[in-house]
């Protein structure tokens, strides 16, 4: 039994339900990011008459925003809050992904055509329209995707360190995180039948789509630790854990090492802290 953990009080397990949220989120993210690539030879360069360097284009645009917007995802993460932060970053990645489906239609307004097979069909210099202005619709909708993919795995380290302690978070970390090789394995057994069926559009709607619905779950699933009515008093306890084994080591270093004020502000600072944590330590 976890020192932590009151006698005859069995420990709750939603750290680990919290986890699997984490991992969904990252196969998510990844299966949006996978779709352009299962699309876009059969499917996307003949309608808009794409060559790769206009895939090329928009690949290496959307990695180069991506990885600008990783320095700063975590900051953000931290000014809105785990729950908040998180929520943001998979709606706004959502909504890039499934904004890929209206770029044909933004494109057909644009140069005054009204289906997909008029694009398909077109000749001549008005080829070059439809490859360009659809290249620039793509472009936007990628930056979107990836201004919020930036935020998953800042978000994602955020939960993990909120819900696990130490010794526990390389574990959870590498659980989560293998929701990117999931995603990237689920992708093409799941995309090309979905386009094929449906049409690529409705591939970008209903992969891009399962973000939302994570969204939904983790607004009633989601608290921290400490607010959380999923999470008892023992697992609260096994969480926090080393902020006790601090204070412990704190406390042996003022009494070993400073002066007689320094060992009244620091008793100050242990009532402040087992008054708001529930937890006393005892030193014998």
């Amino acid at each position: 039994m976890n020192a932590f953990q009151k006698t005859g009080e069995k420990m709750t397990n939603y750290r680990w339900t919290i986890c699997a949220m984490l991992f969904f989120a990252t196969t998510v993210n990844y299966l949006d990011r996978q779709v352009l690539s299962l699309t876009w030879d059969e499917f996307i360069k003949p309608e808009f008459h794409w060559d790769e360097s206009h895939y090329g284009t928009i690949t290496s645009v959307f990695s180069i925003v991506y990885a600008i917007c990783m320095l700063f995802a975590g900051r953000f993460v931290d000014w809105m809050g785990t729950k908040k932060g998180f929520l943001w970053a998979i709606g706004v990645w959502s909504a890039g992904a499934c904004l890929h489906a209206v770029c044909g239609i933004v494109t057909e307004a644009q140069v005054g055509l009204h289906s997909a097979a008029e694009l398909a069909g077109a000749t001549g210099d008005v080829v070059v329209t439809i490859a360009t202005v659809s290249m620039y619709c793509f472009l936007a909708a990628r930056c979107i995707l990836a201004l919020g993919e930036a935020g998953n795995f800042p978000a994602a380290i955020k939960v993990t360190a909120e819900y696990f302690p130490k010794k526990d978070r390389a574990y959870a970390t590498s659980i989560f995180n293998a929701g990117a090789s999931i995603g990237a394995l689920i992708a093409p057994l799941t995309i090309p039948i979905l386009a094929k069926a449906f049409g690529w559009e409705m591939a970008f709607i209903v992969i891009g789509g399962l973000g939302f619905i994570w969204m939904g779950f983790w607004v009633f699933m989601y608290d921290a630790p400490s607010k959380s009515k999923h999470v008892n008093k023992a697992e609260l306890e096994y969480i926090e854990q080393d902020r006790i084994q601090e204070i412990v080591v704190l406390l042996f270093r003022v009494v070993f090492d400073d002066d007689v004020l320094q060992l009244f502000q620091f008793g100050i600072y242990l009532i402040m802290f087992a008054g708001k944590s529930g937890n006393v330590v005892f030193i014998r």
